[in-house]
């Protein structure tokens, strides 16, 4: 595969400024002969096996991915939306060729594997793989998410019980209970709860919450299946690797 169509599959441009990058002294590949600092390539025609490549792109040092798959810390104050209407967009915290892979579709980069609210942080999948995004969104799946909510008022050992049990969303087009597999107390107080959800409705825990007569103060998301956010940082992005896919049972990636 040439150098400029594997820049252009990584979203680096389109496939006249992939070749200006490399004619111009900007890309260097990681050659397979073991030597530790990359090559500069300036012939964008020249070959390379895709599968493996790293290469260096004006100074920041990238891998051939045939799809992306990124988890993100979103922090509050961020739009899920590629046009937001309030607040900055969580697709300013990710480098341009991320947001520049081309797909088929009119819509080009990665794109946020379901939403979260503006002021609701922590764990955000997105992914250029359609059949991803699809798996992973659809209500079939019931992958358990973790929420870590700051509840207004403690909850009592009722509203603990409804919310297992199960309550009606207010809005609800068709009225089906809503229910948390699992309600830890994470602060022995009953205001900062461990909740586990294994379904994805709209703005579904505060609406539980208000169900029962409380509310929602805070909201993190930590965990999607296997896959934990652990210590990125709030705004940071990272990989996710075959071992972090298979975590979370995806079938097919």
């Amino acid at each position: 595969m040439q150098l400029q169509e594997i820049l252009y599959s990584q979203g680096f441009g389109t496939r006249r400024v992939c070749a200006g990058l490399v004619q111009q002294g900007f890309v260097q590949v990681y050659m397979e002969n073991g030597a530790v600092a990359p090559v500069t390539i300036t012939d964008s025609a020249m070959e390379f096996i895709a599968t493996g490549l790293r290469f260096r792109v004006q100074g920041v040092d990238w891998e051939y991915f045939e799809k992306a798959y990124v988890l993100l810390n979103k922090p509050a104050g961020t739009e899920c939306s590629q046009k937001p209407s309030t607040y900055p967009s969580i697709y300013t915290l990710l480098p341009s060729p991320l947001r520049l892979r081309p797909q088929k579709s009119a819509v080009q980069g990665v794109q946020a594997v379901g939403r979260l609210d503006q002021d609701t942080t922590g764990l955000l999948l997105l992914s250029d793989d359609g059949q991803f995004i699809h798996q992973m969104s659809s209500p079939k799946k019931h992958s358990p998410k973790v929420y870590e909510v700051t509840a207004k008022h403690p909850l009592d050992d009722k509203q603990v019980q409804r919310l297992l049990a199960g309550v009606v969303l207010d809005d609800d087009p068709k009225p089906v209970k809503a229910a948390a597999c699992e309600i830890v107390d994470a602060d022995g107080a009953r205001l900062h709860l461990r909740l586990t959800l294994t379904e994805g409705k709209y703005h579904q825990v505060k609406r539980m919450l208000a169900a029962v007569g409380n509310r929602v103060e805070g909201l993190h998301r930590s965990r999607i299946g296997a896959l934990e956010l652990g210590d990125l940082a709030t705004g940071q992005w990272r990989w996710l690797r075959a071992d972090d896919l298979q975590k979370l049972a995806v079938k097919g990636v």
